[in-house]
């Protein structure tokens, strides 16, 4: 799929959003920054927001912590962590766009501020789509735009395919969509670490010692490459790491991004993206977990929707492209909500 990229303006990739065609239109930067300047989007894109609202939703197996950033009028961004259990924190950036509509994270339940209950059963996709629709309830959250990263964007499909009311658009944020796939890149990007990381990593994993020190130590050499490429990481990621749902991501996971054992092995929603009639923008790095080749493929197979790419960014392009990846997301929602204006 590399050849859907424009490489003389690789940064951004947009195709047309259109219902009645599948001709795809791709725009440079340029054309990204006329629209920003033509309709003043995020103008007065603010560093901090001091309207927050915080509570707890009761959800099946417990209570899930949520927060508000400037609640009233707009239509809401939703947002929706990964892991699964790594809590919304290192999603704090988005909090920006709310000088403009209400941004709501969430933790879901097993990490953050969230309860964390011991059984395990509860963590299985279909029980996370149930809670996310309680929260929409329980907010009262009649329309919704949907960000859902890394696994979120599991979360954000399985929920989409439930076909609910109000919701407006997705965002699929170095996405997840096929695991078999997932495993393939991460084998690639394996291979291109030191051989006596490669050999670390093996070797632990063949011996069923993943917690040892060693092991983590070569993994964060993995992570420093294709998870999030900044040095010193922020400290939103550091507390996000800090706060994780250990127990949610062995069970659904395993031991390591590139080293499954969890229930989410098998997952696949592929076959079912042409089903989805919703506007819908995919985010990545050029060297993100979620590669660039599958992502575009994900997007050919998703009627409505467009590809940005960040050049300079991992897996967390959010973080480590923030002021690009916030325009981004601005002009995507402005195009998204002009027929409700």
């Amino acid at each position: 799929m590399i050849d859907r990229y424009d490489r003389r303006n690789s940064a951004f990739c947009f195709p047309e959003m259109s219902a009645k065609t599948s001709t795809k239109v791709f725009w440079n930067p340029a054309y990204i920054e006329q629209n920003i300047r033509d309709k003043k989007i995020g103008k007065n894109m603010q560093k901090s927001v001091e309207n927050v609202q915080e509570g707890y939703v009761p959800v099946t197996g417990g209570l899930v912590w949520y927060q508000i950033v400037n609640p009233g009028k707009g239509i809401p961004v939703l947002t929706l962590h990964g892991g699964p259990g790594s809590p919304h924190d290192y999603l704090e950036p988005l909090n920006r766009l709310a000088d403009e509509r209400p941004v709501i994270f969430y933790n879901q339940l097993g990490c953050g501020k969230s309860e964390r209950p011991d059984d395990t059963a509860l963590w299985q996709p279909s029980r996370f789509v149930e809670e996310l629709e309680q929260i929409r309830q329980t907010l009262s959250l009649e329309q919704v735009h949907l960000f859902g990263h890394s696994w979120g964007s599991m979360l954000a499909i399985d929920y989409a395919l439930t076909t609910p009311d109000g919701l407006t658009s997705l965002i699929l944020a170095s996405p997840a969509l096929s695991i078999s796939h997932w495993l393939y890149d991460m084998q690639v990007y394996r291979k291109s670490l030191p051989p006596t990381v490669q050999k670390i990593l093996e070797e632990h994993e063949n011996n069923g010692t993943t917690d040892s020190e060693e092991y983590q130590q070569a993994v964060m050499e993995f992570y420093q490459r294709y998870l999030c490429r900044l040095h010193p990481w922020p400290e939103s990621l550091e507390r996000t790491i800090a706060g994780e749902g250990t127990a949610v991501y062995e069970t659904m996971w395993g031991p390591s991004e590139f080293f499954m054992t969890g229930n989410l092995l098998n997952y696949d929603c592929t076959a079912h993206l042409g089903n989805i009639d919703v506007a819908t923008l995919f985010t990545c790095g050029r060297y993100d977990e979620a590669a660039p080749d599958t992502t575009a493929w994900y997007q050919s197979l998703l009627p409505k929707s467009e590809i940005a790419i960040f050049e300079q960014s991992a897996h967390m392009p959010h973080l480590e492209e923030t002021e690009r990846y916030l325009r981004v997301i601005r002009d995507f929602l402005w195009r998204v909500e002009q027929p409700y204006s």
